[in-house]
């Protein structure tokens, strides 16, 4: 099962570290928010670079979940 991206984005303050750390999945817009390049399916490829893009976020806006959430 895959995780998901989830950005809250009532907490998100487009510091932009995310798409730094993540830049095969997110990328910024003008502002420094961050947009997803494609749906937001973490390949599992990409789960370590993911988990830390989501530890390091100094807003604690980004999350994973579980593929069968999409309510999150």
């Amino acid at each position: 099962m895959s995780n998901r991206l989830h950005v809250d984005w009532t907490a998100c303050d487009g510091r932009g570290l995310c798409a730094e750390l993540l830049p095969e999945m997110l990328t910024e817009d003008d502002w420094g928010y961050p947009v997803a390049r494609d749906d937001m399916t973490v390949p599992p490829a990409l789960e370590p670079a993911a988990r830390q893009a989501v530890n390091r976020c100094p807003a604690l806006a980004l999350r994973l979940v579980g593929a069968d959430r999409r309510d999150a």
